[in-house]
């Protein structure tokens, strides 16, 4: 896509701003506050819009009116939870749309985490480094995706042992679609020409690989966070959503 065509660019300096008669800050905030409580399907388009909520144009609040169709056909639609679900394995997915923000050169970091088939922790967010590639987008989403599932196996393992519940059962397999990833965190870092302008840091993941984390390959169609790093087709975006445990009140009650 030519980023001069992006129907979400930047204000350009001959474009009129959005006039303080739409409450575009307002109702951003509204978005934000239901994409990360129930709504995991609208969590990359409310990111996307977010981004100039300090300079925002029409082009952008056709953009929030877009949503609120989506949320109106979809007004009954929530996250599914059942009492067998809350004692299912904790499963991560981690992904990067690599350039999603072309404007600055930014790329998207993804990632989602269910117990039981149904979303309990996600997150769409712009990267705030320059990745170099694709490979270096999808170290840092998977390093961010590591730091999470640290946090929520500390979270649910204090949980089920205050309830007396069996402890979480360890590692965690996080699914990630970059096999050039996969083998560089197995390996650990190495201070080669591909790789030595990437921080140490981020191979933190190697150091919770095989205790806390399993990393395992899995093919792009069928990552769950794929929602949270790009569009997706309508298709794919409807079954994205059905296996991050959404579901419709209507057809639930049928």
């Amino acid at each position: 896509l030519d980023p001069s065509r992006d129907p979400f660019r930047p204000r350009s300096s001959d474009e009129p701003a959005l006039g303080p008669q739409y409450p575009y800050m307002a109702v951003v905030g509204a978005l934000m506050y239901l994409a990360n409580w129930t709504r995991p399907d609208i969590s990359f388009a409310v990111n996307l819009l977010a981004r100039y909520s300090h300079d925002p144009t029409m082009r952008h609040w056709t953009g929030i009116k877009q949503i609120f169709r989506y949320l109106r056909g979809t007004e009954d639609m929530g996250l599914f939870f059942t009492s067998g679900s809350m004692h299912g394995q904790l499963t991560g997915y981690s992904d990067a749309g690599f350039l999603s923000d072309p404007h600055i050169g930014r790329s998207q970091t993804g990632y989602v985490f269910l117990v039981g088939g149904t979303a309990i922790s996600w997150r769409s967010t712009k990267q705030t480094l320059a990745a170099t590639s694709s490979n270096h987008a999808e170290i840092l989403a998977l390093h961010e995706a590591s730091r999470e599932c640290l946090w929520l196996q500390r979270l649910i393992g204090h949980i089920e042992s205050s309830c007396g519940f069996n402890g979480l059962s360890l590692p965690t397999i996080i699914y990630e679609d970059n096999y050039a990833c996969i083998n560089q965190f197995k390996k650990g870092f190495i201070k080669g020409d591909r790789i030595k302008h990437i921080s140490p840091k981020f191979f933190f993941t190697r150091e919770l690989n095989e205790n806390y984390i399993n990393i395992q390959p899995i093919a792009s169609s069928k990552n769950l966070a794929d929602i949270f790093t790009k569009s997706l087709p309508a298709s794919k975006h409807w079954m994205s959503i059905s296996s991050l445990g959404l579901r419709r009140l209507s057809k639930l009650m049928s």
